[in-house]
């Protein structure tokens, strides 16, 4: 079943479908990984984007956003069909208003790292990359999330805060959404995520609302 998992493309017309049908834009883009094979060998072709794709969100131009979603299939599509539009879900029904968010962006052949530069070409102030983490034996769907403050190619794994293990025998899409958006408003009063960035909202809680990202 692990291995399965590994291999399962993901489904991105149907993920397209459901977003879509929340009322959420989407992008689709590929990492310079050209097929599975080459994902699962060359890791850092699936941290960067392939020409085509860069090219495509350069010419977006679109505004800055505050708070930008990428999903990844990683090595999980499984947990990315399964998870990925319930959590977004749970997130924007708890996100600070004032926020602006842009098109939620669907990586194929994603590793982690491609959601910086994403969020670079697409001056996102923070970006969340959900993707699909490496399958275990009993969990072959488990879904994480990686907040970046700052997002761009130069940033690594220090830089980045980590929820994981969001699945139904897991962490719950509202305790996940609750979380990273605890997170990602200490980053903006912070200016600052990963080891700079404490997780202690079971312990704090923060004003949503009130918070004025980058202040």
């Amino acid at each position: 079943m692990a291995r399965d998992a590994v291999h399962l493309a993901l489904d991105v017309h149907a993920l397209e479908t459901t977003l879509n049908a929340q009322g959420l834009r989407t992008i689709h883009v590929c990492s310079k990984a050209t097929d599975r094979a080459s994902y699962l060998l060359r890791p850092d072709f699936g941290r960067r984007l392939n020409e085509a794709s860069r090219l495509q969100l350069q010419q977006l131009n679109t505004a800055p956003v505050d708070f930008l979603i990428v999903v990844g299939d990683g090595l999980s599509s499984l947990a990315i069909h399964r998870h990925a539009a319930p959590l977004i879900e749970a997130i924007h029904s708890i996100q600070p208003e004032h926020w602006s968010f842009g098109s939620i962006v669907i990586a194929t052949q994603a590793r982690v790292a491609i959601a910086d530069e994403i969020a670079e070409i697409l001056n996102a102030r923070m970006v969340a990359m959900l993707i699909g983490e490496r399958p275990g034996l009993s969990s072959p769907d488990s879904l994480g999330i990686y907040l970046t403050f700052n997002p761009n190619i130069r940033c690594n794994d220090a830089d980045r805060n980590c929820i994981s293990n969001i699945r139904a025998e897991g962490l719950s899409y509202s305790a996940a959404a609750k979380k990273l958006i605890w997170l990602a408003q200490e980053a903006a009063r912070i200016q600052a995520s990963g080891v700079m960035l404490k997780d202690e909202s079971d312990h704090i809680e923060l004003p949503v609302v009130n918070l004025e990202l980058g202040g």
